[in-house]
């Protein structure tokens, strides 16, 4: 993924896709060099599941559900269980890293191609928990507030477990 929020148009959609695939190339960005020890390590005592695979497989799940299950209407069929609900970043910690971005940055262009296939207008299939239908726009603005959300996360912890800092 190409790491720049600035986008090549100044249409709507574009300057949309570009902020998700600028958060999604930040997370990916933020653990380059990261050893697999550090990756699973979770330094936050009061917060055990907030490891860097963790929060990165939580993006990459978060994704499915808005994409697949939300806008498609698909079945869900993501880790979490109603006894664990937060089984995605559980997992994680018994992944090779490499194999939670790659996963991730496939899923993510996977995403790209289905967001550029749809008008920002389409109405999801499933309701959120009010009841309300959101569109492709209100999934792709949520996707850079979780993301972005996340990225604070990921620099926080990537500093504790390391000391890397930086953009």
């Amino acid at each position: 993924m190409t790491r720049t929020d600035s986008p090549p148009a100044w249409d709507e959609r574009t300057q949309l896709t570009t902020f998700l695939d600028y958060a999604r190339a930040t997370a990916v960005a933020k653990c380059e060099g990261l050893s697999q020890e550090d990756a699973v390590r979770a330094p936050l005592p009061g917060s055990p599941l907030m490891t860097l695979a963790g929060i990165v497989n939580h993006l990459r799940w978060v994704e499915y559900f808005w994409f697949e299950v939300v806008l498609l209407g698909g079945e869900d069929e993501g880790p979490w269980t109603d006894e664990d609900p937060d089984r995605e970043m559980r997992i994680a910690v018994d992944m090779p890293l490499a194999d939670v971005l790659r996963e991730y940055e496939e899923q993510s262009a996977r995403y790209r191609e289905l967001v550029a296939s749809h008008d920002l207008d389409t109405p999801a299939q499933r309701p959120r928990s009010n009841g309300r239908h959101p569109d492709l726009r209100w999934i792709v603005l949520h996707l850079i507030e979780e993301t972005a959300r996340h990225n604070g996360h990921i620099d926080i912890i990537r500093e504790i477990v390391d000391g890397t800092t930086g953009d």
